[in-house]
């Protein structure tokens, strides 16, 4: 669902992957960091150019707030004061001059048939967003590295158990993520919800499993044909885990899911008995089309559209949409999907037509507009807490929370709360107005009242009677 910021964020920025290097020349060691740009999201990526003792250089590449590591560059290029860089598994390079002062390397930055200016900025080092609810080890609880399967899918799922240290057994948590490939931590724009939440919830004496999505780090898997629906088995391969664990009370086992990872704990609990609780962090409630329509007026309204660009905009996705429900075939879905594209003004670039067939074909894409959450919901008979961020430009409260609120009414489910917590963004910071370009900007990973409202009614839904 096009909800998810990770699922945003993927889509709008550069796939870079890596390799190793290449001539010599003049001296070009050093870190160097500037920004890509890109529609309402700036994004930091670095460079670390080392020479080697034959003369040559090797660099590796990094992107601080997407994922963690260093990842190698496939060819570097030093001659007198120009720099060459090759990210061949991204179809990625850079070409710069470094200036007289060897304070800065000004080039362009050419990713397929986009280029756009880059300055490499010389740094003495990595620059960290200060984030300071991030904990510091040591913790005063266990943390456990482990690993459980869904066999379906044949997918190992690797992450970390977190539980008190006294007492037992605890009521614990699985947390489930939005769209888009994820860590354990959530990692997204150099901010680590998951961390933060893990450890807020296991203070409280509740504990937390926190995994890496499918086919992320860890975690093995296939995504690419994968849905929200593939995505609730994964979690419920986690309940399973959680009730064989000595630590862990199976009767208390409660699901926590921000955004499309709402919707997976909702289809989760659907289909279980086994699952006591459910948390929806900004999770949509409307039917999936008219919800895709809401975003895509809600984010490029965040982005500054104007009205006569909205209007196009929504007139072309709902020619798509209606080819994606009328034509199952996905060679004449494609075809007719090209149609559409090619006769845009101004023409649309090859690649981003590509690109768009490849969403729009994904059985995740087809899903996230067919999918009407009521009818889950229906079925959730276990107590539900839905929280909405007041300035959530990815899912607004606005009729979502209203349909949420109805399908638990209709379906009778006896124990449910659903509120919008003031001044909170898709995120649940702090936000001025919640639009995307502020997420790496704001100190904040997430406000206090929103751990409080998530903590208080988890403790109280689990506390033994």
């Amino acid at each position: 669902m096009k909800h998810s910021v990770a699922a945003t964020i993927l889509i709008l920025t550069v796939l870079l992957i890596t390799g190793c290097g290449s001539d010599s020349g003049k001296n070009m060691e050093g870190i160097w960091e500037g920004n890509l740009q890109f529609p309402g999201i700036e994004m930091r990526i670095v460079f670390r150019i080392s020479s080697t003792p034959e003369g040559t250089f090797t660099a590796v590449m990094l992107r601080p707030e997407l994922e963690d590591g260093e990842f190698p560059v496939s060819g570097v290029g030093v001659v007198g004061d120009s720099l060459h860089l090759e990210v061949a598994a991204g179809d990625a390079s850079f070409y710069g001059r470094i200036r007289s002062d060897g304070s800065a390397i000004d080039g362009q930055w050419i990713h397929r048939e986009f280029t756009q200016p880059l300055t490499l900025k010389r740094v003495s080092e990595v620059y960290k967003p200060r984030r300071p609810q991030e904990p510091e080890p040591p913790y005063p609880y266990e943390e456990e590295d482990v690993a459980y399967a869904n066999m379906k899918a044949w997918a190992k799922l690797a992450g970390t158990l977190a539980y008190p240290r006294k007492g037992g057994p605890f009521p614990a948590v699985l947390l489930v993520s939005g769209g888009g490939a994820q860590n354990r931590d959530g990692l997204i724009l150099g901010h680590r919800p998951f961390l933060v939440l893990a450890d807020y919830l296991t203070r409280q004496g509740i504990a937390v499993l926190r995994v890496d999505d499918r086919g992320v780090g860890a975690s093995t898997g296939d995504r690419s044909r994968a849905t929200s629906e593939d995505y609730a088995q994964d979690a419920l391969a986690g309940v399973e885990f959680l009730k064989k664990r000595p630590e862990i009370d199976p009767q208390r086992i409660g699901l926590i899911g921000h955004s499309e990872g709402g919707t997976v704990a909702s289809l989760a609990a659907a289909q279980s008995g086994d699952i006591a609780f459910i948390v929806m962090l900004a999770s949509p409630g409307l039917p999936g089309e008219e919800y895709n329509y809401q975003f895509e007026e809600s984010m490029n309204r965040a982005l500054g559209q104007s009205d006569e660009a909205l209007d196009s905009i929504l007139a072309v996705q709902k020619r798509v949409f209606a080819v994606l429900k009328t034509e199952e075939d996905t060679a004449v879905a494609r075809v007719k999907l090209r149609r559409i594209l090619e006769g845009l003004e101004p023409p649309m670039p090859e690649e981003m037509i590509e690109g768009n067939l490849e969403r729009y074909l994904s059985p995740w894409f087809r899903h996230s507009i067919t999918y009407d959450p009521a009818p889950t919901l229906n079925k959730v008979k276990c107590p539900v807490l839905a929280l909405f961020g007041e300035k959530d430009v990815h899912v607004p409260p606005e009729g979502n929370l209203e349909r949420i609120e109805e399908a638990l009414k209709e379906g009778g489910n006896p124990d449910y709360r659903v509120e919008v917590l003031p001044g909170l963004n898709h995120l649940f910071q702090t936000a001025e107005t919640g639009a995307p370009s502020e997420y790496v900007k704001i100190e904040e990973t997430i406000a206090p009242k929103a751990l409080r409202s998530i903590g208080n009614w988890v403790v109280e839904h689990t506390e033994k009677q």
